[in-house]
């Protein structure tokens, strides 16, 4: 099976039927769609932890860290929407030396 998120009230639902003998563990695996792997990953999980979550996902994150957070992204939309003629180094400028908060 792909990869799929799965999410956590799905998970739990499937707990709470297995840990209540409501269904059978293959009725459970095809309602929800898990193969026994997942399955076997979710309550070695749930056993351990409490949780149904990873705690500590060993997964590498992709992509690019981010140097701005929103509050930076919308000042500086803010900068442009009022100063249009400035050129990007200069915006760059006042983000890397603060220049534009006022406090």
């Amino acid at each position: 099976m792909p990869f799929r998120k799965i999410s956590c009230d799905v998970k739990l639902a499937a707990i709470r039927l297995h840990e209540r003998e409501l269904l059978s563990l293959a009725d459970i695996l095809d309602c929800c769609r898990f193969s026994e792997r997942t399955w076997f990953h979710i309550l070695k999980l749930w056993q351990e932890t409490g949780d149904v979550v990873d705690p500590q996902p060993h997964r590498v994150l992709r992509g690019r860290l981010r140097v701005l957070d929103r509050e930076d992204i919308d000042c500086l939309l803010h900068l442009v929407r009022q100063n249009p003629d400035y050129f990007l180094d200069e915006f760059m400028h006042l983000l890397q030396t603060n220049q534009f908060i006022s406090v």
